[in-house]
């Protein structure tokens, strides 16, 4: 493969195993792209989406991370571990979760819906005094981290085999599945981690859209699923730009900002092309971002 192919946002399926930056190393190596980044980490044991910016559409990165994410994750009932997930130390382990029924997981569920505080597991990329907290969690230091702020819009109970228990979860970026089957856990009295995670889905795009990370060397296949810079920014305003007016974004001058909608970041184009992506501010469109393609 050519790197006049790498265009936009490609739209991989990653498998249970390697990390998120392993698949990042396989897309450069397959298209022979230096500039490769994803907009979200999947962890090891984790499955599923990631969206790879590549070439000079890697400066989409920090317009597409802020995405809701939505994800098919199981729990296991009566043990904790550190990680909060298969991977790590057992911490308690109990047989009462043979004792909860349908109705206290709907309940305990139900709990965890909406705005809610989570406070993110101790072996996560979250920095304590710039330090990653995994890092300090792996040397036995002691780790602290503030309660975050986050919104699960869709929590649903999907399956019920004791001791596992399958949810499906829409939820903002930030949040950590780990600590929604850690908090399960809790709500229950009996403990809890998590032992599979899928993500199906990132803002409107789907997994089933995605290409196999293993097929990444097969040129054909990865043509098909291309997503447009355009269509990865939908979830903006657009601003239409006239002729005059593109010649004036790519010379970072703001322009009106017919179409732009609220004060808030914003796509300009001209017919289906990206020119720009930058903020409405009163009656102007500023460019921020500008691509010589558009």
């Amino acid at each position: 493969m050519t790197v006049r192919h790498a265009e936009g946002v490609l739209l991989v399926d990653k498998p249970e195993g390697p990390t998120s930056h392993d698949v990042v190393q396989a897309a450069r190596k397959a298209l022979g792209e230096r500039r490769v980044g994803h907009t979200g980490t999947l962890d090891p044991f984790a499955s599923g989406l990631l969206l790879l910016c590549v070439g000079p559409w890697t400066r989409l990165v920090q317009f597409l991370t802020g995405l809701d994410k939505t994800y098919d994750a199981v729990a296991r009932l009566g043990v904790s571990t550190d990680t909060e997930d298969r991977e790590g130390t057992v911490l308690e382990e109990t047989s009462a979760w043979t004792g909860v029924t349908v109705q206290a997981v709907e309940d305990a569920l139900g709990e965890l819906r909406g705005d809610i505080v989570q406070t993110p597991p101790a072996f996560s990329a979250k920095k304590v005094g710039g330090i990653a907290s995994h890092r300090r969690a792996r040397r036995g230091q002691p780790v602290e981290l503030a309660p975050q702020h986050v919104k699960v819009h869709e929590l649903v109970l999907t399956d019920l085999d004791l001791p596992r228990v399958g949810f499906h979860v829409r939820c903002s970026s930030g949040t950590y599945v780990r600590s929604l089957a850690r908090d399960l856990g809790r709500a229950l009295g009996v403990g809890a981690h998590l032992v599979g995670l899928r993500r199906t889905a990132v803002g409107s795009v789907s997994v089933s859209r995605a290409l196999p990370a293993a097929r990444l060397d097969h040129a054909a296949r990865v043509e098909g699923v291309w997503m447009s810079p355009l269509e990865a920014l939908a979830h903006l305003p657009r601003v239409e730009l006239s002729s005059a007016e593109v010649a004036a974004v790519r010379h970072g001058r703001p322009v009106p900002a017919v179409g732009g909608g609220p004060t808030g970041p914003a796509a300009a184009t001209f017919g289906d092309r990206l020119v720009a992506v930058g903020e409405v501010t009163g009656t102007l469109f500023r460019p921020r971002k500008v691509f010589a393609d558009g």
